[in-house]
């Protein structure tokens, strides 16, 4: 019965993983295409207008809620799923273990981390800015998000570092993908293919669209 109980606890695990990792794939997205807002050459018109309307809507607010809950939850959910994968091993199983696993889904926990970090900076950077929490730039205001971007990626050593947390992050996403049809059982060899492809394109349009931006405002702008 035990067995059962914590069989069934790390399917569940991985399932919650699954769904809000789907959940903050789509979040990406939104999110991708308010950035992308920059890039009109109008000076920041457009994006300071959806900034304004992300930060003042309620609806907004408590979906910004389940969204912290859903990095949370997909954060610690991997962390024990990592840590009860390497409990379980085999004694000599790093000597004598040759998997044909790919690099970065044997290393989802050490990208995901990375990633992590990346998120944290970029909230410090932008979210907790807004809500307060760490003082903005010198001149610039707390809900001035536009003049805040031009004066971080201007920076050419801090787009760089976000340039290649932003690659890093397309890797994550890629395996990430492909690993949650998997887990909610909605991959089959007809459309495996399929799903490969979607995932490949999707973290490539997404980590290319962001890196797009700090290129703009270090070469273009």
């Amino acid at each position: 019965m035990n067995n059962k109980i914590l069989e069934f606890s790390s399917i569940s695990k991985k399932v919650f993983m699954a769904l809000a990792g789907l959940f903050l794939i789509v979040f990406l997205l939104v999110h991708l295409t308010i950035n992308l807002f920059l890039l009109l050459g109008d000076g920041g018109k457009l994006f300071t207008a959806s900034a304004h309307f992300m930060s003042t809507n309620p609806v907004i607010k408590i979906f910004e809620v389940f969204l912290f809950g859903g990095f949370i939850l997909h954060i610690i959910i991997g962390i024990l799923l990592t840590l009860k994968n390497w409990a379980s091993r085999p004694v000599g199983y790093n000597q004598s273990n040759k998997s044909k696993t790919a690099f970065f889904s044997k290393y989802m926990i050490w990208t995901g981390l990375i990633v992590f970090t990346f998120l944290a900076i970029h909230m410090m950077n932008f979210y907790f800015v807004k809500l307060g929490l760490v003082q903005p730039p010198d001149g610039v205001g707390k809900h001035e998000f536009y003049q805040m971007t031009i004066l971080l990626f201007s920076n050419k050593v801090y787009s760089s570092i976000y340039i290649v947390l932003l690659i890093i992050l397309g890797f994550h996403l890629n395996h990430a993908f492909k690993a949650a049809f998997q887990t909610l059982g909605l991959n089959h060899n007809k459309y495996n293919c399929t799903i490969g492809f979607l995932g490949t394109a999707y973290s490539i349009i997404v980590a290319g669209g962001f890196i797009i931006i700090p290129i703009y405002f270090m070469f273009f702008f």
